[in-house]
């Protein structure tokens, strides 16, 4: 992999916190700076999106539900908050 020299400007206050957590890991500021650009990099690129997992525990639709359709269903929550 080949490297390019650049210059950033960094807030002061963040240079100094991600010295000294480079410092704390072992590890240089360089690799502290390219590991989160990756980080991010990474996060947003598209299609890596991943839902998290909110599914509740269970076994799917009532029996009386089991095939019906978004109408049925729809229908059946209105008339029991109706009455």
């Amino acid at each position: 992999m080949s490297h390019m020299k650049t210059t950033i400007e960094i807030a002061d206050g963040l240079l100094l916190e991600a010295k000294e957590r480079a410092a704390r890991d072992g590890t240089t500021l360089r690799a502290l700076v390219e590991e989160g650009l990756r980080t991010v990099l990474g996060a947003r690129r598209p299609g890596s999106f991943s839902l998290r997992d909110a599914s509740v525990d269970g076994h799917g639709l009532s029996e009386e539900f089991r095939g019906a359709g978004w109408e049925r269903i729809r229908e059946t929550v209105y008339e029991e908050r109706r009455g």
